[in-house]
C-alpha cells in the first residue's frame, strides 16, 4: 500500500476540503481496500474514544467488539487499539483542546461540528464513505452531519421528539391528525418551549436559514401570511379545552404528550399496556393537512485529521469510522443498548425505535448548525409563553408574529 505523507497544513486542508477524497483515491485499496496484492502488512495504532457505557462488560463491550471485528475484516492492517472514555457531549472539549493529542476516531454530537471544525479536529468525508452514508440514511439524518455542503461524520443514532399516547383513547387514524385527537381526549404539548413550538410554523412553510438550514444569509422566515396563519391556529389550540401546555408530568390527565426517548419511562408509567408511540401528527390549516416537524440532530463517528495515524494512513481511520457507524455496528448497538439506529435498512422491533426513525425520515428538520441560531430561542419561547397566557389573540396575531420574526433576525449584539 502506498503511504501518504502529509504535513500539518496539508492535513488540515484534507479535513476541510474535497482533497480528502483525492488522498483516499491515492491508496491502492481505497478507504476500505486491500493491501494492493502482496505488500507487507502495515502496523498501525488507532486511538478510539467513546462513552463508558459502550465499553462496559454489562453492555457487551460494544466498542471493543466492533473494533476487533473491524481488525479481523482488514488483515492488511496490523492494528493495535487504544481506548479512551469520552462521551459524545464532551467531544468538542476533549478533541478541541488539542486535536494533535486527541483520538483518531471518536463519537460526537452533531451540533459540535462548527466547534470541531474551528479547532481543526474533524475531517470531511468523501468517496465511497460518503456514498454509503447517503445510501443508508434519510436525507434529514445526512443533513445533521452536513455543514457548508460537506459531510463531517458517520451518523449512528438520531435525537428528536415525537408523540406518546394512550391507545385506549386514540385510534391509529386519530393519531395522524392533532385536530382529530383534540376531539377525543386531552393532548399536552410544551408550547412555551422553543425547541417544540417551531414544529407548527415549519409545518406551514416557515424556514430557518433556508429550506435545509444551510443558508446563513437567509436567516429566519417566520413572516407573512404563512406564519400568521400558524399563530392564529395556535390561538385556537390554546383555547381548546382538550389542550394543555406541558406534558403528562405536569398535566396528569393528558392522554397524549410530546417528548423523546428520555421520557419513555414516564410514558410507560402513564399509559401502561395502552402506550402508543408515533411520529408527530399533522395539523389542519386553511383546510389543508400540514405535517408537524420536530427539530432533529444525531450522534456520529468522527475522524481527527491532525493525528499521526491520519498523516500516514487516513484510510484506516476513515474505514474504522465507517465501520462503527455501519449497519452491523448499529444493529449491535441497538441489540445491546437500545441505541436506536439511523440506518434505514435495519428493522426495529419496538414502537419507540420506529417512532424515532419515522420522525427522522419524514417528520423533522435539522436543527440548523448556524451561529445565528442563538437568535431564535428567546423570541420563539416568548411567543409560546404569550400564547399560553392569552396575550396573543386573533386581533393582534399578525403584529405579534411580525415582532417575533423581527426579533429572530436581529442580532443581540448591536
Amino acid at each position: 500500500m502506498k503511504k501518504i505523507m502529509l504535513n500539518r497544513r496539508q492535513i488540515l486542508a484534507l479535513g476541510m476540503s474535497g482533497a480528502f477524497t483525492m488522498a483516499l483515491a491515492a491508496c491502492d485499496g481505497g478507504a476500505g481496500g486491500g493491501n494492493g496484492g502482496g505488500d507487507e502488512n502495515v502496523d498501525v495504532t488507532v486511538t478510539v474514544w467513546g462513552p463508558q457505557e459502550d465499553q462496559s462488560d454489562e453492555n457487551g463491550k460494544w466498542l471493543q467488539t466492533q473494533c476487533e471485528a473491524f481488525a479481523a475484516a482488514h488483515p492488511e492492517w496490523n492494528i493495535t487499539f487504544e481506548y479512551g472514555v469520552c462521551s459524545e457531549g464532551d467531544a468538542k472539549t476533549n478533541i478541541g483542546t488539542d486535536p494533535s493529542v486527541g483520538a483518531d476516531v471518536y463519537m460526537f454530537a452533531n451540533d459540535q461540528i462548527p466547534d470541531l471544525l474551528k479547532a481543526g479536529g474533524i475531517a470531511e468525508l468523501g468517496g465511497s464513505t460518503l456514498d454509503a452514508i447517503q445510501a443508508s440514511n434519510s436525507e434529514t439524518t445526512v443533513n445533521t452531519v452536513t455543514y457548508d455542503g460537506s459531510v463531517y461524520g458517520v451518523p449512528f443514532t438520531g435525537n428528536t421528539w415525537f408523540m406518546f399516547y394512550d391507545k385506549s383513547v386514540f385510534s391509529d387514524d386519530d393519531v395522524k391528525s392533532l385536530d382529530a385527537m383534540l376531539e377525543k381526549g386531552k393532548v399536552a404539548f410544551p408550547l412555551d418551549n422553543s425547541w417544540y413550538i417551531a414544529s407548527f410554523y415549519v409545518a406551514n412553510g416557515c424556514t430557518l436559514f433556508g429550506a435545509d438550514g444551510s443558508d446563513a444569509e437567509a436567516g429566519f422566515d417566520f413572516s407573512g401570511d404563512k406564519a400568521v396563519q400558524v399563530t392564529d391556529y395556535l390561538v385556537d389550540l390554546v383555547a381548546n379545552p382538550n389542550f394543555a401546555n406541558g406534558d403528562v408530568g405536569t398535566q396528569a390527565d393528558a392522554k397524549a404528550f410530546f417528548s423523546g426517548t428520555w421520557d419513555y419511562q414516564k410514558a410507560v408509567d402513564a399509559y401502561g399496556d395502552n402506550l402508543g408511540i408515533v411520529a408527530p401528527p399533522s395539523i389542519t390549516i386553511n383546510g389543508e393537512l400540514k405535517q408537524m416537524r420536530s427539530f432533529a440532530g444525531s450522534k456520529a463517528i468522527g475522524v481527527n485529521p491532525v493525528t499521526a495515524l491520519y498523516q500516514e494512513h487516513p484510510e484506516v481511520a476513515v474505514a474504522l469510522a465507517a465501520h462503527l457507524g455501519g449497519t452491523d455496528a448499529q444493529q449491535a448497538h441497538y441489540d445491546l443498548r437500545n441505541i436506536i439506529p439511523t440506518d434505514t435498512s435495519i428493522t426495529v422491533d419496538d414502537a419507540l425505535a420506529q417512532a424515532q426513525m419515522d420522525t427522522m425520515a419524514f417528520a423533522s428538520i435539522v436543527q440548523p448548525l448556524q451561529a445565528d441560531m442563538g437568535n431564535y430561542w428567546t423570541p420563539a419561547e416568548s411567543m409560546g409563553r404569550e400564547l399560553v397566557a392569552g396575550t396573543v389573540t386573533h386581533a393582534n396575531a399578525a403584529e405579534k408574529t411580525e415582532e417575533m420574526n423581527t426579533s429572530m433576525n436581529t442580532s443581540a449584539v448591536q
